[in-house]
């Protein structure tokens, strides 16, 4: 009852005729982002610099000098590429080792061409300045270096083994409501740090969710990330995945943070159910759903529960007056230790099997079947020639990485 009572308060209303045994498989291909720029923000905020943080590139950033003190150079040179382990619109993303320490990490290599050819210049430098921020939070990816050649982007990540939380959903069919309640905790906090900071995330979903080897969860990709946004703050781009945008930006609104609770509360329906609310393989249909229809729920809800769904007013939504704290205090999460949650001293409700760092079974095996190219990937003769205007400041290494 409680998670169903959640659930309703983030969606309130839309329509899905769920069969558990719908092949979900074409998700993979269907749940990609959507962009599409409309009029500028409605804060003068929205507009402001990326966070100030340091670390500007020199001219040449294939092999960029970080001074004495522990690490000194950063370059794609300096890693094994191990295994594919991810593939997108601009990139692939790989496992590596350093040589020097041996250390496995996640590199995620994007191509400057595609990433001008498809406008998603502003997006890569708004992941990136997000990454630079270096939070530390236990459910949000660590950047550990980032530099760039004249063809290339190179980002380091926190190397998580355990697979997508899309992909075991797909495995399993749907999650009890304790595992998704472990589940939700986590992604509510992530979302409720970044808030904090003032971001909005904007593209909350299964595949971006990865498990680690304790089965705890950690956000990925922050391309579609806001800053400047605080809880006054109104933006406009319609970009998201379709599966999980919310009523108002289908409707091409102004939009607040809270829309990131709408993501939330339609990823717990998806552990629930198996699939997303309101689904369609038809976008439009979808949108018409999202917006118009009323949500069905296969299993009986209390009363309670069915007074909650009173309309799609963002008023309304779960976390639109309280922000995390209102989220957090719900009858849903009354079980969740938060303090114990972020020291990671709750046991998981499921642990990948995962028998080694660079341990692959819990990756897809259409990208482990990708063959490597190491000498396109670290080349030795592309070392820019003057400074690449599209990417200013891109180098990065984090502070004392070889600790982290």
């Amino acid at each position: 009852m409680k998670a169903v009572n959640f659930m309703i308060t983030f969606l309130r209303g839309g329509l899905i005729t769920l069969s558990r045994e719908e092949d979900c498989v074409f998700k993979r291909i269907s749940k990609q982002k959507t962009f599409l720029p409309l009029e500028p923000s409605f804060s003068s905020d929205d507009v402001r610099d990326f966070f100030a943080l340091g670390n500007s590139d020199d001219a040449d950033d294939s092999h960029v000098d970080l001074g004495p003190k522990e690490i000194t150079t950063a370059c794609a040179a300096d890693f094994d590429f191990l295994t594919t382990i991810g593939k997108g619109s601009f990139g692939r993303v790989f496992q590596v080792m350093h040589k020097e320490t041996g250390k496995i990490y996640a590199m995620k290599v994007l191509s400057k061409e595609h990433i001008r050819k498809k406008n998603e210049v502003k997006h890569v430098m708004a992941e990136l300045s997000v990454l630079k921020a270096n939070f530390h939070h236990p459910f949000l990816v660590s950047l550990h270096f980032s530099f760039q050649n004249k063809d290339k982007l190179y980002f380091v990540l926190d190397h998580l083994n355990g697979g997508e939380l899309f992909s075991h959903l797909q495995k399993e069919k749907h999650f009890s409501e304790a595992r998704t309640r472990f589940y939700a905790a986590q992604i509510a906090s992530a979302l409720g740090y970044l808030h904090d900071n003032n971001i909005i995330y904007r593209d909350l979903k299964p595949e971006n969710l990865l498990l680690d080897k304790d089965g705890y969860l950690v956000l990925t990709d922050f391309g579609l990330c806001k800053e400047g946004m605080t809880p006054n703050t109104l933006t406009s781009t319609f970009c998201g995945t379709p599966e999980y945008l919310a009523p108002e930006i289908i409707l091409k609104k102004p939009y607040d943070i809270s829309v990131d609770w709408w993501c939330l509360g339609s990823v717990v329906y998806e552990m629930l159910y198996g699939l997303p609310p309101f689904y369609s393989k038809d976008h439009n249909e979808m949108y018409n759903r999202i917006v118009n229809e009323p949500l069905k729920i296969k299993r009986s809800i209390s009363n309670a529960s069915t007074d909650i769904i009173t309309g799609k007013d963002k008023t309304k939504r779960l976390g639109y007056k309280g922000d995390f704290n209102e989220i957090k205090e719900h009858e849903f999460f009354k079980a969740i230790d938060w303090d114990k949650l972020l020291r990671r001293e709750i046991k998981a409700p499921f642990v990948p099997r995962i028998e080694s760092e660079t341990d692959v079974r819990n990756i897809a095996e259409d990208f482990v079947k990708i063959k490597i190219n190491p000498a396109s990937l670290a080349p030795q003769n592309l070392a820019m020639t003057q400074r690449d205007h599209d990417f200013v400041d891109f180098t990065y290494v984090q502070k004392n990485p070889m600790a982290s």
